[in-house]
């Protein structure tokens, strides 16, 4: 039994070194997943994506401090117009913190209650310049991965159009995560209607339901992104099997960044820089899933286009015009002969009249 495979182990070698199809090609062609993945793959690395996800990255944590300014600036409008919520905070530093270091701690409160306008504008301001920032590097990466030619469109309505898809974005995950949101509530009230919603099986049910919810949001996020934040929109057609496989493959990579997150953050100087390293680490990996799943809907079977061949540039016809100074190489070598022959000559007669004379 083992000679007809050795023999097969050695057709194969004598077919590749004949120059048949290798192993990875006979692959490809038979499995199309397979040859629409390296496909995938291949648009990935000639489309710069790695360059791409690294400055998506840099401009989602640019991002994250500007949203605290805000943050901050929201906590102190809160704090100064409802006074007891702050009584109640003064309260319980006072009573939870060393003694005397309530002193320290207050002034600190009231001057950010007190700057919260400027804190509020600058981190605003910045924000917008982080969040534009960060939507044309996504949409140029996108553009870049469905083969679409660079345009440079005038600046301001770039950034006018950057905007608003920003805002758009911002308004489909809102909606996404409202929609998983109400939808567990709703299957939750309709099984306390029904009486069931103590049985032993209804944790279970909203478990499925969740996760079951969770995909369509992700679905929904990742079809908006394929399709509609490339310059030039795509069909949503087009992008519905992409965005399947970018909602399953999130949902993966969340779980894989949670257990990531919590191995990071286990020691005492993880639980430091742990969470800004896996930030940095959770962004720069889904930016490149989503440009890989981009990639991988541009390079379906119904959206790949044949490259258009280079033009070669025109032909230029210059002669060659050598201008020489003296004789050719022959010429000075038979110059050179017939000299050598007249001396000889000549050394032999000349002597022999001179004697004669």
């Amino acid at each position: 039994m083992a000679a007809p495979a050795a023999r097969t182990n050695a057709g194969e070698k004598d077919a590749g070194a004949k120059g048949g199809p290798s192993m990875v090609e006979r692959l490809r062609e038979r499995y199309e997943w397979l040859d629409h993945l390296m496909r995938a793959g291949a648009r990935y690395s000639a489309r710069n994506g790695d360059h791409y996800a690294a400055a998506i990255t840099y401009f989602s944590v640019l991002s994250l401090v500007p949203l605290v300014m805000v943050a901050f600036a929201a906590a102190g409008y809160v704090l100064f117009l409802r006074p007891e919520l702050l009584a109640e905070l003064q309260a319980g530093i006072a009573k939870n913190v060393p003694a005397g270091l309530e002193s320290v701690i207050m002034p600190i409160i009231n001057g950010a209650i007190a700057s919260r306008n400027a804190v509020g504008i600058i981190g605003l301001l910045a924000a917008l310049y982080s969040g534009i920032g960060w939507m044309s590097n996504l949409r140029d990466a996108l553009s870049a991965q469905w083969g679409q030619v660079p345009t440079a469109p005038p600046l301001l309505k770039r950034l006018l159009f950057d905007l608003l898809t920003l805002l758009g974005l911002g308004l489909a995950l809102v909606a996404s995560f409202a929609i998983t949101g109400l939808a567990s509530g709703f299957v939750a009230t309709v099984l306390r209607l029904v009486g069931l919603a103590d049985e032993g099986w209804a944790p279970v049910m909203f478990t499925v339901i969740g996760v079951a919810l969770g995909l369509l949001a992700n679905w929904l996020i990742f079809l908006w992104v394929i399709a509609r934040l490339p310059r030039q929109h795509a069909t949503l057609r087009s992008a519905a099997k992409a965005a399947v496989l970018g909602a399953i493959g999130f949902e993966v990579l969340k779980q894989v960044m949670t257990y990531y997150l919590g191995a990071v953050t286990s020691s005492p100087s993880g639980a430091i820089f742990g969470p800004l390293l896996g930030l940095l680490v959770f962004a720069y990996f889904v930016s490149r899933f989503i440009l890989l799943v981009t990639a991988w809907a541009a390079t379906s079977r119904e959206n790949e286009q044949e490259e258009p061949t280079p033009v070669p540039p025109p032909a230029v016809i210059r002669p060659a015009v050598t201008v020489r100074s003296g004789p050719t190489g022959g010429t000075a070598l038979g110059l050179l002969g017939a000299g050598l022959v007249t001396g000889l000559v000549g050394s032999r007669f000349l002597p022999g009249r001179r004697r004669d004379g």
